[in-house]
């Protein structure tokens, strides 16, 4: 990384610490993933922009201060068993990755997860498990998760990955429509689900099933 783009990160860092990332293993993560590799060639030089980007299939890549939020969200510990809902360009299952002993990341689009299984090559981050599905669906044969993660938008908590979350466990994930959507965090206590309404997003939304054909990347 050249000097800019360091001293770019740096003010990057302090700019989420003063708007409420304060995790100090969340902060450090974000430190170590360098959001550059995850980010399309003609956006490099906004890799460190406090904004969501644009990436391949219409998706994007998500806002720092919304990663380090929704991972901060989950508090996660080193032994924690993480599902991810929507692989994207990976980023956000890297961050998760520095955080928790394993992450099972679920991609519809299988550009975007041969994407981001060769970066995670790439940065030798052996602890995160892919699959190609319907994020919908979980990944039951791994299920229970201590922690699930979702990076679109439901239009309700979906049932079927409540269901793969430990007794104990939490889920943080955005629910809404197009015109309004929260990040609720979901916590499963003896067969019950606490939620509570924590930030305002904007997220793409959740769609099930796997598309039959992928847009050119």
């Amino acid at each position: 990384m050249n000097g800019g783009a360091h001293d770019h990160k740096i003010r990057l860092l302090m700019d989420l610490r003063r708007t409420g990332v304060t995790d100090t293993r969340v902060l450090s993560a974000l430190e170590t993933v360098p959001r550059e590799v995850f980010v399309s060639d003609p956006f490099l030089e906004h890799a460190y922009d406090n904004r969501a980007l644009p990436i391949d299939c219409g998706q994007t890549i998500s806002q720092p201060l919304v990663v380090g939020l929704m991972t901060q969200y989950l508090t996660l510990g080193p032994r924690d068993k993480v599902l991810e809902i929507g692989t994207g360009s990976g980023y956000q299952a890297a961050v998760l990755s520095k955080v928790a002993r394993r992450v099972y990341t679920v991609e519809r689009h299988a550009p975007l997860l041969a994407q981001a299984e060769a970066r995670f090559k790439h940065l030798s981050l052996t602890n995160i498990v892919t699959r190609h599905g319907d994020g919908m669906k979980g990944w039951p044969e791994q299920a229970p998760f201590t922690r699930i993660m979702v990076t679109a938008a439901a239009r309700q908590i979906p049932e079927g990955l409540a269901d793969q979350l430990d007794d104990g466990g939490v889920m943080v994930l955005p629910v809404g429509d197009a015109d309004q959507q929260w990040v609720m965090r979901v916590t499963r206590s003896n067969h019950r689900l606490h939620t509570e309404r924590l930030l305002a997003v904007r997220f793409v939304p959740l769609l099930d099933g796997v598309p039959d054909h992928d847009p050119d990347t």
